[in-house]
């Protein structure tokens, strides 16, 4: 994906505190670099903050999540205060208000008992800490509410795997809303689906199989079924795992539409090189520049307009890591 002067920033959630703004129980910040400054220029932020949305003051006392995993309560520390019916309300009116915003995913402070997404401790009533975890309230709410967008934590992100699969996602999700769901049609979703072949197949075959036959079986009659179907589906697959064999599997499968033009010195080297990705001594960079450039050179126009080769803009610098 190449950007450009009249690129569009892609609306995202965001904690609030992850922005810098000062928010969080103690009255500090937890403003993350990455976020603002290598990711600021692609996204439009939306930030949100559940204690504050929900009325509480800053500073406030710490709260905990007690109960079970399933029904967990937010209560004050020092107070034993149940505020659990006040951010529920809270959440409820949040996500009315972020329906038309077109959010393309969220980004939440990990461990908040409001916006933690994995993995937030649970507590007894008396304050003793169990060995047992839930999600924050906020968090749950809004996943509940959009199962299928992008969601991260701000810690997870510097996993270079995750991160590079939540903007993919991201990405991903801006590109199909603008190709497809900006103008829908029978044929704009065969044509979407071909161009997304090869990124699907690097997450999921099984995913790209069964995304073929809802695309093939596409009438103007369930459109619209179909289209919600499509991308509820399609955003499932990319969240799998691209794993190195099937990043091999797609690059063979990819290296067949220009084998006969390559010279023998053209196919050594590509060779070379995705045996050298197998064994993770280069990054999946290397290889898929090196397919770029050979799509261009033979003017493979099918290639050429694969989202797998251009997933997302090459300044974020990802498929860097071996």
């Amino acid at each position: 994906m190449k950007t450009t002067a009249a690129f569009t920033k892609i609306p995202i959630g965001v904690s609030a505190c992850l922005l810098g703004e000062k928010v969080r129980f103690d009255g500090d910040q937890k403003r993350d670099a990455y976020l603002t400054d290598t990711w600021g220029p692609y996204f439009d932020y939306v930030p949100v903050c559940p204690e504050v949305g929900c009325g509480l003051p800053v500073p406030r006392e710490p709260m905990n999540l007690v109960g079970t995993p399933e029904e967990p309560r937010l209560v004050g520390v020092k107070t034993g205060t149940d505020y659990t019916v006040q951010m529920r309300a809270f959440c409820d009116r949040a996500i009315e208000e972020l329906r038309p915003k077109n959010l393309h995913g969220f980004v939440f402070k990990a461990r908040s008992p409001s916006s933690g997404l994995f993995h937030v401790r649970l507590y007894a009533p008396d304050g003793a800490p169990l060995d047992r975890f839930t999600s924050g309230l906020f968090a749950r709410a809004f996943t509940r509410a959009f199962p299928t967008l992008p969601c991260e934590e701000e810690g997870r992100l510097h996993d270079p795997a995750l991160r590079e699969n939540f903007i993919e996602r991201v990405f991903a999700l801006k590109r199909l809303r603008e190709e497809l769901l900006a103008a829908p049609s029978c044929r704009a979703l065969q044509g979407f689906h071909a161009r997304a072949k090869y990124q699907l197949m690097s997450h999921s075959p099984e995913s790209l199989r069964q995304l073929g036959s809802l695309a093939a079986a596409a009438a103007p009659a369930n459109l619209a079924e179909t289209l919600s179907a499509y991308e509820a589906r399609f955003l499932a697959a990319l969240a799998e795992p691209a794993t190195t064999g099937r990043q091999i599997n797609a690059l063979h499968h990819m290296r067949g539409y220009f084998s006969d033009q390559l010279t023998p010195r053209e196919g050594e080297e590509l060779d070379n090189v995705l045996e050298e990705y197998a064994r993770e001594q280069v990054p999946l960079l290397v290889p898929v520049t090196l397919f770029r450039h050979y799509a261009f050179k033979y003017q493979v126009g099918y290639l050429m307009e694969q989202h797998y080769l251009h997933p997302q803009p090459a300044e974020l610098k990802l498929r860097n890591h071996a």
